[in-house]
């Protein structure tokens, strides 16, 4: 059973792991500000991740790749300050660690000591491998992600679900046991046949969170916003919808207009 709500006992990368031996799912929500971030914290998740998706819900791009490291670690500080009890966990934003294990180890060392982060995530198998070992030879925890991978959303050419023919699945089975050996604490994996995902968490000793991988991995991730309604007009399959924010807060916003235009607001207990 996860650590209930108000014990202070922080979650590490070590009790992940010994939530997979026992078989306890890890839960995963991504967070970008204070305020919803200590909501998340309060309720109890496990891991929050400062997701580089703030590049779409919080700035509105259309990929991820726009958003900067100064820019994550500005997230990744407001989310830090608001958390007891989580693992953070931190992308390294498009640009930060591709093909120069250098810039990622520097890159890391910036998100840890300016954000106060616990672990950072980066996408790729055997193509980041330097990059990993650099970053953990200065003992920074690193999770590793495979499968759909929204970085190299333009290589790709669509969101379509990955790893469906055999080449391919096997290069990311892999991939997962290569992350593991090399040091990584944990691997997502996004958008892949369940089978398939099943079968790496059962060969990978470290815990596999899936998005969009079914349910038999040892955890799950989604994005807040997609989570909460909020991105009221993404409707993938893999989602599923624990509030309908968008309506209520446009609903919200529309009374509080009408009570401003007809005076009703503010009336006289509401003023000094």
């Amino acid at each position: 059973m996860s650590t209930a709500k108000g014990e202070d006992k922080k979650v590490t990368t070590h009790t992940l792991l010994e939530m997979k031996k026992r078989g306890e799912k890890i839960s995963m929500l991504t967070a970008y500000d204070f305020s919803l971030a200590r909501i998340l914290d309060d309720a109890g998740i496990d891991v929050l991740l400062v997701g580089d998706s703030a590049s779409n819900v919080m700035a509105g791009h259309e990929t991820t790749l726009p958003i900067t490291l100064d820019q994550m670690i500005y997230h990744a500080s407001s989310v830090v300050r608001a958390v007891k009890r989580a693992l953070v966990v931190v992308d390294l934003p498009f640009g930060s660690y591709q093909g120069n294990s250098k810039e990622a180890l520097n890159s890391s060392i910036r998100i840890m000591k300016e954000s106060g982060a616990h672990a950072v995530k980066l996408e790729g198998g055997r193509e980041v491998k330097d990059s990993i070992e650099r970053i953990l030879s200065a003992g920074v925890p690193v999770m590793g992600h495979l499968g759909l991978t929204p970085q190299s959303i333009y290589k790709f050419g669509t969101y379509v679900v990955r790893a469906k023919e055999e080449g391919e699945a096997q290069r990311l089975i892999e991939d997962a046991n290569l992350l593991a050996e090399t040091g990584c604490f944990a691997i997502v994996l996004e958008k892949i046949p369940a089978q398939l995902a099943t079968r790496v968490a059962q060969e990978v000793k470290i815990p596999i969170i899936g998005i969009g991988a079914g349910a038999g991995v040892d955890g799950q991730v989604l994005v807040l916003h997609d989570m909460l309604g909020i991105n009221h007009e993404f409707h993938p399959r893999f989602l599923r919808r624990y509030a309908s924010l968008y309506e209520e807060i446009k609903a919200a916003t529309e009374n509080y207009i009408s009570d401003v235009k007809s005076r009703d607001f503010p009336n006289e207990r509401e003023q000094y």
